[in-house]
């Protein structure tokens, strides 16, 4: 018997079929291997994973596998995207017992979830082999087998264990970081490390403050320099606008194809303050197409944000991206297909597999001629239509909580952004930017309502869902943060009080039910399941830690309320990462970037005028706020908006009100004036 059928993870259903007896994570399976004195299998992975897809066709679907698994244990299939806190808790359990982790996460526990061996993929010889060993250990070596658990379990309570030292995030201590990162960046690729290569988002936005706040030249640059050589990079789908998840080279050149939602969110806000704070003509057309693309490809009218686009289409990697010189020639004709054979670095012998090539950006067109930039986009436009009509790598429907704030966030910094910058660059493209700003803010206003409306339940909010139906799964701490803060953003954009009133109604869920002794907080709530720890990651990774999304909601709702019980709980959190912050700081980046906001004020900017959208003052507050600061822009005393309340006009004219903590300066109604105040 299958259980996954009525799943809504698209991970899950992928296995509804295997001959495998699967079993949801649920209370009923642990207490099925109660009954039948057998050890648990928990196989965890998510849809858009090359290695997953690869050991479901080696083992999962494969009936001997299936017999052996239905024989002698109980088998659980967990979505890492849809229960991030089981994967947490066996992920630090895997990475005790064997140094390393990733996925497909494959653990053997006890049927009370004691984790007793841990490992990744396991080709099927060697899983047949396992799954053999594993079964005669338990028979026969039980006391073991338990003996092995009870030391997995004190270790990952160690490793999850809240109360340590605390220290103030201080000016030295964000000098430190990005003194760090700047030891450890690769001057001649961009980015961090060797390969594989991740974009490393959160670290470009606490570097991007950090030369805010500081003027440092030498963070700007590292920031200018992987941006450029990411986008210009295989890694970013020079067709349609996304970035995939990775780099398998230490040069951005061949990704790994999936798309995830939160590496694109995150990017479009590091491309759109690098446009805001240089102007630079490669970054903002970058934050366009990912706009484009987060809107285009993921977003799904009345249903958010689909979750990823799978790394494989049809069981083969880069089927749907890779090309050949004649393939180009096909599609352009001669004279063009050999021009865009050399403007995207496509060789006879192949930058891929097969004598394929992936599209990188091998001439600079950003700044070239207005008809060589139009070429260009002709035959992008001609080679994406072509690509189109190929099989296409499949969607993860899913709609993640935390990814979708992320999501909304970054949208309104851009569609504010560009909304009041006026028309930019050459006819087409202003009407492209245009039609782009307009799709995006449509897509960011329908996913804050379909959170509100769909994933906030009875206060609290739901971790995923799928085709409109909200799942079971509770929502874990980064979601908590992350959407309280998307809710800031829309409050900023709309002007409307009750995303402010459903910011605040969450972040105060996070204060009574996560957390933690000394200013830290779980990544779960105290009401939640219990598991066999509860985990507590302070750390950035892909996606901001819990704690850093919550710092950053908090910062933000206290700016935009003037609560400060809610800034004093930002820098309690905040001071429990410190300690890791100077010295790890590519683990911290989120974490550093709110810093940097705290230590800037943040600014609280409030305009008041009849024009939010066309007024200059507004247009000057976006594009010299200093980090982190909130801006709010409406009539005076319009209701749910506390920046605007006892604020009038100036003799009748537009003002702009500048504060800072509980220090405001003067109303002003000049840009310059304004200007000057936020220098």
């Amino acid at each position: 018997m299958n259980r996954l059928a009525g799943a809504t993870s698209p991970y899950l259903l992928q296995h509804a079929d295997n001959p495998v007896d699967w079993w949801p994570w649920c209370d009923e399976a642990f207490a099925e291997a109660r009954r039948r004195d057998v050890p648990v299998l928990i196989s965890v992975g998510y849809s858009a994973c090359h290695w997953c897809h690869v050991m479901a066709h080696e083992s999962f679907e494969n009936e001997g596998v299936g017999r052996l698994l239905n024989e002698g244990f109980v088998s659980i299939k967990v979505d890492r995207e849809e229960r991030p806190d089981v994967d947490a808790v066996y992920m630090t359990a895997t990475q005790a017992m064997t140094g390393q982790g990733g996925w497909p996460m494959t653990v053997f526990a006890t049927p009370d979830g004691t984790p007793f061996y841990c490992g990744t993929y396991f080709p099927r010889a060697n899983f047949i082999r396992l799954l053999q060993s594993v079964s005669t250990a338990w028979q026969d070596q039980r006391e073991a087998v338990l003996r092995q658990g009870a030391a997995v379990v004190e270790a990952i309570g160690g490793a999850q264990a809240v109360g340590g030292p605390t220290a103030p995030l201080t000016a030295d201590l964000l000098d430190a970081a990005a003194t760090r990162l700047a030891s450890e960046y690769d001057e001649t690729n961009g980015g961090f490390g060797g390969s594989p290569k991740f974009p490393p988002h959160l670290n470009l936005l606490f570097l991007l403050r950090h030369h805010q706040r500081t003027g440092s030249p030498q963070s700007l640059e590292m920031v200018r320099h992987t941006c450029e050589a990411m986008a210009r990079g295989g890694i970013h789908d020079q067709l349609a606008g996304g970035f995939a998840r990775y780099s398998v080279d230490g040069h951005w050149t061949v990704p790994h194809f999936e798309k995830m939602l939160y590496d694109n969110a995150l990017l479009l806000r590091v491309y759109t303050q690098l446009w805001r704070l240089t102007g630079d003509a490669l970054a903002l057309r970058v934050a366009r197409d990912i706009a484009r693309f987060l809107a285009d490809e993921l977003h799904r009218p009345g249903q958010g944000f689909a979750s990823a686009l799978d790394a494989d289409t049809e069981g083969v990697e880069g089927l749907t991206y890779a090309w050949t010189p004649a393939q180009l020639i096909e599609v352009l004709g001669e004279e063009d297909g050999r021009w865009a054979a050399d403007l995207f670095g496509v060789t006879e012998a192949g930058t891929f597999e097969h004598g394929m090539s992936v599209l990188k950006l091998a001439r600079d067109v950003d700044d070239a001629d207005p008809a060589v930039r139009q070429r260009w986009q002709d035959v992008a436009r001609r080679l994406l239509a072509a690509r189109d009509t190929r099989p296409q790598p499949a969607r993860d429907d899913k709609v993640v909580a935390a990814w979708n704030g992320l999501a909304v966030t970054a949208l309104a910094e851009f569609v504010r952004l560009v909304e009041t910058s006026g028309r930019i660059g050459t006819e087409g493209e202003a009407n492209l930017l245009e039609g782009v700003t307009i799709v995006a803010d449509g897509a960011l206003r329908d996913t804050a309502e379909y959170l509100a409306r769909v994933h906030l339940v009875d206060g609290r909010l739901r971790r995923a869902s799928r085709d409109g139906q909200v799942g079971e799964p509770a929502g874990v701490l980064e979601d908590y943060g992350c959407v309280a803060e998307a809710f800031c953003a829309m409050h900023q954009v709309t002007g409307e009080g009750r995303w402010l009133e459903w910011a605040g109604q969450l972040l105060d869920v996070a204060l009574a039910h996560f957390a933690a002794p000394g200013g830290a907080f779980y990544d779960t709530a105290d009401d939640a399941e219990r598991l066999v720890a509860r985990p507590a990651d302070p750390t950035d990774n892909a996606t901001p830690s819990g704690r850093s999304a919550i710092a950053a909601a908090l910062v933000a709702y206290s700016a935009l309320t003037g609560q400060t019980r809610y800034r004093e709980a930002a820098e309690a959190a905040l001071s429990t990462i410190a300690p890791i912050v100077g010295r790890h700081p590519r683990f911290t980046g989120y974490a550093a970037a709110v810093g940097e906001a705290l230590l800037s004020g943040p600014y609280e900017i409030a305009v008041v005028t009849a024009d939010p959208a066309g007024d200059p003052l507004v247009a000057a507050a976006h594009r010299h706020a200093p980090p982190g600061a909130v801006i709010v822009a409406g009539q005076p005393d319009q209701v749910g908006v506390p920046l605007l309340a006892d604020r009038g006009l100036l003799d009748g004219r537009p003002a702009a009100y500048v504060c800072r903590g509980s220090v405001c300066q003067r109303p002003v109604d000049t840009v310059d004036d304004l200007v000057a105040q936020l220098g």
